[in-house]
């Protein structure tokens, strides 16, 4: 809120408060639109200045973009028919202008006033509890306003106070006969015979003209809503099918990189599984070796019913006539290691021998391995 307020201050007094900040951006908006096209949208349609003159008579004039154009003078309104005497001379768009009572100068008094920032929403209420000490007047005896002027340094709001006695402004109200019913403010000339812009006259009291064009302004910003709700939609719907036929691509070269990782782990499976079974086959003797060490270290005397290597157990079955000894016999290869009998020896009385089963772990000894190394 303290941005928008010194963006307010920036732009000027009309932009204090969000409603006069909205203003006074269509207007600048308005503003690089052609001139024609600003009146056919309603946004400076100009209003109808009427200023009771001395001989009896109403001067007319215009004002529209900041410039006065006189359209002539009205004779006494008393004695013209009808109950809207203007529009038996001006035009049926220029009847349906705003109509403002303007008063010289010398009938108001003008004050300046220094008024807090939260006065800004209420300018006018509070601007009238601070008639009294003004002015020598009272509220209800004046047609008063405030303008906000702008702010001070110190943050304050720069406010001017307008005020005409109710019995000055009569009288002219009084003058203008039935028109006096069909106006939307009384405003005031300052030192240079320009309206102040200020409107004295009571807010009850105020007739507001019909806009033309506000129906079809409503339409046309209908449409325009309506336009920027499809533009939104369009466009939130080619971003989501862009992001779907970006997902697709996307899954579609994601499926042959899947396959390949799924390839490539596969390839090194294999490959560790070979090299694992390479190992194990280093680490275990072959068969032609154990069967060659075993015939070297048995004794004579000794045959073989089974022979059996079965994962890292080697297992002899046999007769013997050394079979205690064939332990010692067995120790010390390289290709096994921890042979022992299992079982008891039993003797065989056909053969003279004893029978025997011998068990031993396959695999190089450590010694064996160290002097491979070596």
């Amino acid at each position: 809120m303290r941005g928008l307020g010194r963006l307010a201050a920036r732009l000027g007094p009309q932009a204090t408060s969000l409603r006069g900040l909205l203003a006074w951006w269509g207007h600048a908006l308005a503003a690089w639109l052609p001139l024609r096209m600003r009146r056919a949208l309603g946004v400076d349609r100009g209003r109808l200045l009427l200023t009771p003159r001395e001989e009896g008579d109403v001067q007319l004039r215009l004002q529209r973009d900041g410039v006065l154009h006189e359209l002539g003078a009205l004779p006494a309104l008393d004695d013209m028919p009808g109950d809207d005497p203007l529009a038996a001379v001006l035009s049926p768009a220029a009847v349906d202008l705003p109509r403002w009572l303007v008063l010289p100068a010398t009938s108001v008094l003008v004050r300046r006033l220094a008024l807090p920032a939260a006065a800004a929403d209420r300018l006018r209420d509070v601007v009238r509890f601070e008639i009294d000490r003004q002015t020598p007047f009272a509220a209800d005896d004046v047609m008063y306003d405030a303008r906000l002027l702008g702010r001070r340094a110190d943050g304050q709001l720069d406010v001017e106070l307008v005020a005409t006695p109710r019995v000055r402004a009569e009288p002219v109200l009084a003058a203008l006969g039935p028109l006096a019913g069909r106006l939307a403010g009384i405003d005031v000339l300052d030192a240079d015979g320009l309206p102040r812009g200020a409107n004295l006259l009571d807010p009850a009291a105020r007739r507001h003209q019909r806009d033309p064009w506000r129906t079809w302004n409503r339409v046309l910003a209908a449409v325009g809503v309506v336009a920027l709700a499809a533009t939104l939609v369009s466009v939130l719907d080619n971003r989501r099918q862009a992001a779907d036929a970006l997902e697709a691509a996307v899954e579609a070269r994601a499926r042959p990189a899947r396959a390949a990782a799924q390839q490539r782990q596969a390839l090194l499976d294999l490959v560790a599984g070979q090299a694992f079974l390479d190992r194990r086959r280093a680490e275990s003797p072959t068969t032609i070796e154990v069967m060659d060490e075993v015939t070297r270290r048995l004794p004579d005397g000794t045959y073989l019913e089974k022979f059996a290597m079965e994962d890292d157990q080697l297992t002899l079955v046999g007769f013997s006539n050394q079979a205690s000894a064939l332990v010692g016999r067995m120790e010390g290869s390289p290709l096994w290691r921890s042979p022992a009998l299992s079982g008891a020896v039993q003797p065989d009385p056909a053969t003279g021998r004893d029978r025997f089963t011998l068990t031993a772990e396959l695999g190089h000894a450590p010694a064996a391995a160290a002097g491979a190394a070596r």
